[in-house]
């Protein structure tokens, strides 16, 4: 047994211990693996027991739900404990599960929505300890109140309710420990996983962008990073009437206090939202990702519903600000561009387009006509005055590209991602699975026109 395998068991046993008394992220990969790895065996064992039950007089349907439900609330929990990249990738899931068929996605979709807005959370004797290591041992002096039960939780860090010595409500964001190290250890995992895939997929370069999601993840961590970027958001939306961002009152590495922000989630909205809501929410969604770059250089990188509010002013809220991608010049003036040249079917300027932006690498070799056969799926909420995002349209999408007998199906295999358009492929893709979950009816051309750089609604 080598040096690194007895380090994973001693991480291993400390991940043990650390459970037993409700604390920390577990940090050894063997140990972070061993809790994923168990989801699919779980599974199998609920199956077997599933055909007990059916051997016992229960019907087929019945025992189908009953082990569905037992998955998904296995995957809420090992998900949310393990929090860092794992839960990620959950938040990931519960952002696109209305690409899913119903009968694949129905069963699974209130346990992946939970992880949009909670994860189980840390003791309060280690939020303690953290406020104590980031703000002194007398922490407590600078609040009026504290509420030690959290508010919310996330992958990274969970919230608490409080009051600000000067008497203003805020919110305050305290890091999990060891939430670096297992976020970056998942990511690790996850890179090695896709270095094999992208071995099967000879336009695509990924260690630039491994690199990419590396130096963001390290950003996502230090929390004085994030009160920043959420700061200058504040600033380019002080006094805006349709778009609110709270102050940041404090920042340290693993803390950071903002103002307090009421209103009703986003997640809310998709559960139980009137259509008026929907609307409403799914128009100031789409605006605020491309205003991000406008005003404040920056856009809001991590798009699943907890963090959006609508306010009771009628506002729109954005909270956490962990990742975010810097565009000092506003979004790539190509997007604009070359969306138009898509729309009117010049497919020759789609192509060459997206080959000096790096989408295509220059061994590779693809046919114009097909790459946009390809693409015009995705553009149909720009060729109507308005356009209902909804679960409709994105599981056809999701067929579309999946369909392997479309001859323009190896587009897919043929299409790099540059690493500069990492977070905003991130933002876009997981917008798109927001929009449709609400079931909103968007002026989508109108929008884009208003705000889109080089994109024209003629």
């Amino acid at each position: 047994m080598g040096t690194e395998d007895l380090d994973e068991l001693e991480a291993l046993e400390d991940d043990e211990r650390a459970a037993r008394r409700g604390g920390a992220i577990p940090r050894g990969s063997l140990s972070r693996g061993l809790r994923l790895a168990g989801l699919p065996a779980a599974f199998a064992g609920r199956q077997a027991v599933g055909l007990g039950r059916r051997l016992g007089g229960r019907s087929q349907a019945e025992v189908a739900a009953s082990v569905q439900q037992a998955t998904a609330e296995q995957i809420f929990k090992v998900l949310g404990q393990l929090k860092g990249g794992a839960m990620k990738v959950g938040q990931a899931l519960s952002v696109l599960e209305a690409a899913l068929p119903e009968e694949q996605a129905g069963p699974y979709r209130a346990a992946l929505t939970k992880l949009q807005d909670a994860a189980p959370p840390m003791p309060a004797a280690t939020v303690r300890a953290v406020l104590a290591a980031e703000l002194g041992p007398r922490w407590r002096s600078l609040f009026a109140s504290f509420e030690e039960k959290p508010s919310a939780a996330a992958s990274v860090g969970q919230v608490h309710r409080a009051v600000w010595s000067d008497g203003r409500p805020v919110a305050v964001k305290v890091q999990y420990p060891g939430a670096g190290d297992a976020l970056l250890g998942d990511l690790d995992q996850v890179g090695r996983l896709v270095r094999i895939a992208a071995g099967w997929i000879p336009g695509m370069e990924v260690g630039p962008i491994i690199a990419e999601l590396r130096e963001r993840v390290a950003e996502e961590l230090d929390y004085r990073a994030e009160g920043a970027a959420q700061q200058a958001f504040a600033d380019a939306f002080a006094g805006d009437d349709e778009v609110v961002v709270p102050q940041v009152v404090m920042a340290t590495g693993r803390v950071l206090v903002s103002e307090w922000l009421d209103g009703v989630p986003l997640s809310k909205v998709i559960a139980e939202g009137t259509q008026e809501q929907r609307d409403l929410a799914a128009r100031r969604y789409l605006e605020v990702l491309l205003l991000g770059p406008a005003r404040a250089g920056l856009l809001h990188a991590d798009p699943h519903p907890g963090n959006f509010r609508l306010t009771p002013d009628g506002r729109f809220g954005i909270l956490d600000f962990g990742a975010v991608n810097r565009l000092p010049h506003g979004m790539p003036l190509a997007i604009g561009r070359l969306l138009g040249a898509a729309l009117d079917g010049d497919s020759q300027t789609v192509a060459e387009g997206l080959r000096e932006e790096g989408f295509i690498r220059e061994r590779i070799q693809v046919d114009p006509d097909q790459l946009l056969d390809y693409l015009n799926p995705f553009l149909e909420p720009l060729r109507h005055e308005e356009f209902r995002f909804d679960r409709a349209w994105l599981q056809s999408l999701f067929r579309h590209v999946n369909d392997r007998e479309r001859p323009e199906w190896t587009i897919n295999l043929k299409v790099n991602l540059p690493p500069e358009y990492v977070l905003i492929h991130r933002v876009w893709f997981g917008g798109i699975g927001v929009l449709c979950q609400l079931g909103g009816v968007v002026p989508a051309v109108q929008v884009l026109s208003d705000f889109l750089p080089e994109f024209a609604e003629e």
